[in-house]
């Protein structure tokens, strides 16, 4: 729920950026060329400049190696040209970056791949800014962490060698659902609501309460350079909202995929023989063959029917994979889930059947537990990816979710260890 203050988000985002200057030594900020982050830095860097404080301000970029060359435009004219006073790092490591159009079931590629060299999509960078697998000061092997972990390394690492380190990252809550829930989850020590503490890393989101209109003004407000991209993105046709500058292969990039054909032949190009499966995204990214909600089924099938049909054509071990992983589900929801108000209204006007508990769940949100009896063939709700179905199992299957993220899964230690094992078993083949 949303609590409005009798203050702007431009005035309040720089009471943010007063106070994490006050309370760190440094002030690390994540830049990724996208229009969130330039904002963000641009303001820390006049908050800076304004009170002599360039000394304590950085900014890293971690490059994905497959993006747009107006990125990396982009960042390099940012790296070379502007913010010059400060401390810049250009992470080039061979980490883990979601991936959701690979034809396996890792669930991610890896940029910057050692021994890959012949098909990376562009030369690596060759400026004093580049950190890559060479640099031994770093202290860390990346090759098994997660684009979000070396990010914690990182600037733990940094501040081991400044001194206390804020890591200011530029996510707007409004942009999608899942920002939503990472913005506002509970397993982090927040001394504010925008400034998190979690063993000893701190991570501040100064824009969290920001909408994209406002990105927008304060950039022709204050005639900040930004990512030109936008520019094509919006001759294109697509909508501000959708506009993303990520790794191409992430869940919130495949609906645009299709756009590098477009926009940069060439890098579309390369991007085909450097991940398997980016041809299909970018041909049905966003389309019912990637299972959106949109998706149909046979018409003289239920969506369990239909369920049961394409795990019948599946190998046995991927089928007993998503089998697993329904029933795990089920008896969840035989034990029951806990609810909002506005979620349970929605499901009693729709005429779905469940039962309610009286009970409450855990949390501040107070949310109410419901159970339901027989597992859901389909839920025509606005909110239907909060509730259970046999159709968002089908989803699943027609997107190659191997963990069911679509359905509120996510891979476990175990799964996460028997993975590393295979990767280290034949990474010398």
């Amino acid at each position: 729920m949303k609590v409005y203050q009798d203050i702007n988000v431009y005035d309040a985002a720089l009471a943010r950026i007063e106070i994490a200057f006050n309370s760190f030594d440094n002030i690390l900020v994540a830049f990724s060329g996208g229009k969130d982050s330039g904002v963000l830095l641009n303001l820390c860097y006049d908050y800076a400049k304004k009170t002599n404080q360039l000394s304590k301000l950085a900014m890293y970029h971690i490059d994905y190696e497959a993006q747009y060359q107006l990125t990396t435009d982009y960042v390099t004219k940012c790296f070379h040209e502007y913010y010059k006073e400060i401390k810049k790092i250009w992470v080039c490591l061979p980490l883990k970056a979601q991936c959701s159009v690979n034809m396996s079931n890792e669930g991610f590629w890896r940029p910057w791949a050692p021994y890959e060299e012949n098909i990376w999509v562009r030369d690596m960078p060759n400026n004093h800014f580049v950190i890559n697998r060479f640099n031994e000061e770093i202290g860390f092997d990346p090759i098994n962490d997660w684009d979000k972990d070396v990010m914690i390394r990182l600037d733990r690492w940094f501040a081991d060698k400044y001194g206390s380190t804020c890591l200011m990252i530029g996510l707007c809550a409004s942009e999608s659902y899942d920002r939503y829930i990472f913005l506002t989850k509970q397993d982090v020590r927040k001394s504010h609501s925008w400034l998190w503490e979690s063993n000893d890393y701190y991570s501040a989101y100064p824009l969290y309460d920001w909408e994209v209109e406002d990105i927008w003004t304060v950039n022709a407000k204050f005639n900040y350079d930004y990512n030109r991209l936008y520019d094509l993105y919006y001759q294109a046709g697509m909508g501000i909202n959708q506009m993303r500058v990520a790794s191409p292969f992430n869940n919130c990039a495949i609906d645009t995929l299709k756009y590098y054909r477009v926009i940069e032949p060439d890098t579309w190009g390369k991007l085909i023989s450097r991940v398997n499966g980016v041809n299909f995204g970018g041909i049905y990214g966003g389309t019912m063959a990637m299972g959106w909600r949109s998706i149909k089924k046979p018409t003289h099938f239920s969506w369990k029917e239909y369920a049961e049909f394409l795990l019948n054509t599946l190998p046995e071990n991927t089928a007993e994979n998503y089998r697993k992983r329904l029933q795990v589900s089920i008896d969840s929801w035989i034990r029951g889930g806990a609810r909002s108000a506005e979620i349970i209204y929605q499901l009693e006007k729709a005429g779905i059947d469940f039962k309610r508990t009286g009970k409450i769940g855990r949390g501040k949100h107070q949310n109410e537990v419901i159970i339901f009896e027989e597992y859901p063939d389909d839920v025509q709700i606005q909110d239907f990816a909060k509730v259970p179905s046999w159709k968002r199992l089908c989803i699943c299957i027609l997107k190659n979710d191997w963990f069911c993220r679509y359905m509120g899964f996510t891979p476990n230690k175990a799964e996460i260890d028997k993975r590393k094992k295979i990767l280290e078993r034949y990474s010398k083949l």
